[in-house]
């Protein structure tokens, strides 16, 4: 039975079409409050502050307090080193081969390769994991003609010390209730993460490749849409992040146009905005709890929000063309990534040495 779960990739308990029907547990909502404070104050610090790039602000505090459901040294270890080796990658490489394309795509893949054989080993998941994102996202930023290397890289710095600020902060007001069980350690053949490091290499190159060559400079949505739906490492986990993703951006983009309406001209108030994120992260995260706090539809919803307010609302712009552009461009990235994904995973399968084997249900 379970082999034929895992045989459809987009059949998944809980989601935000259709969410577990159950209350939360206190764990739960204490940490759906460190997520929506911590976003919320990330970008209204970052917006009073006049910083740049208010994106790194408001998401990474969801990726951290969203995606980790508790604080240690280990995790803020991963999280300064995986700041460390992105904002060195993009200032040294990227300021080397930014204008030469092989070089660039090299260093690309050898950066990618070690982020997801992080993410594959398991212990090291949110290094990898965050990293993926950060890169995807200072990459694409720096493929504007008119970006300052420098400014973006100390942007990304300042976001994560304060993003580790925040979340110590948030972990001493909203602290756990009961103690949290360790998470299962898992187990997996050689083969499968070969399979997994080649796959979801391979499928972020594409996409690298593809959002320089397009120039689509004002698809960032999209650009992280096609890493974060590769978290899964495999075909069966990403058929069901793609249909996540794509319901959760379609939600995070109405909820976006909603708010519009509702601000009208009072959109450059700040306190008005940061309520309104505020507001709608706390939702975002009750799903995402529902949801098993994995990267699914409430957590496309929730940074899908963050990029919208971090990056593109602002007194003189208002949300309407880009949450709708918002959308369709993430939609096409992520059923071209997933048949990419498709691709790999039937190509991978030819080889007993990447080939990926699914566990037999116990007997």
């Amino acid at each position: 039975m379970l082999k034929q779960q895992l045989k459809l990739p987009f059949i998944r308990k809980g989601s935000v079409s259709r969410p577990a029907h159950r209350g939360l547990t206190a764990n739960e909502v204490r940490q759906c409050l460190r997520v929506a404070f911590g976003a919320a104050l990330g970008f209204t610090i970052s917006k009073v502050m006049g910083w740049n790039y208010g994106t790194f602000f408001t998401v990474y505090p969801m990726l951290l307090l969203g995606l980790v459901p508790v604080l240690n040294s280990h995790i803020i270890r991963q999280f300064l080193a995986n700041a460390a080796l992105v904002t060195t990658f993009v200032f040294v490489v990227q300021g080397m081969f930014g204008d030469q394309p092989i070089p660039m795509t090299i260093a690309v893949i050898m950066i990618f390769a070690f982020m997801f054989s992080c993410m594959s080993k398991g212990a090291n998941f949110l290094f990898g994991a965050v990293g993926m994102v950060g890169l995807s996202m200072q990459l694409h930023f720096a493929s504007y003609s008119s970006a300052s290397v420098s400014d973006l890289v100390m942007s990304n710095v300042a976001a994560s010390l304060l993003t580790i600020l925040l979340a110590m902060l948030m972990h001493f007001i909203f602290p756990d209730v009961e103690a949290r069980a360790k998470p299962p350690v898992i187990t997996k053949p050689d083969s499968n993460r070969r399979h997994e490091v080649i796959l979801a290499t391979t499928v972020a190159t594409l996409s690298f490749i593809v959002f320089q060559v397009l120039d689509l400079q004002d698809s960032l949505s999209a650009q992280v849409s096609s890493v974060l739906i590769l978290f899964p490492l495999n075909w069966y986990g990403a058929g069901r992040s793609a249909l996540n993703r794509a319901i959760g951006t379609l939600i995070g983009c109405n909820i976006g146009l909603a708010w519009q309406f509702i601000l009208l001209d009072h959109s450059g108030i700040l306190w008005f905005v940061s309520i309104a994120l505020w507001i709608s992260v706390m939702l975002f995260a009750r799903y995402h709890m529902l949801e098993g706090g994995g990267s699914g539809a409430g957590f496309g919803a929730m940074t899908t929000m963050g990029i919208l307010f971090g990056q593109y609302l602002a007194p003189q712009q208002d949300l309407v063309y880009n949450a709708l552009y918002r959308f369709t461009s993430v939609t096409v990235s992520v059923v071209l990534t997933l048949m990419a994904v498709y691709g790999m995973h039937r190509l991978l399968n030819k080889f007993a040495n990447t080939r990926f084997i699914l566990n037999e249900p116990a007997k």
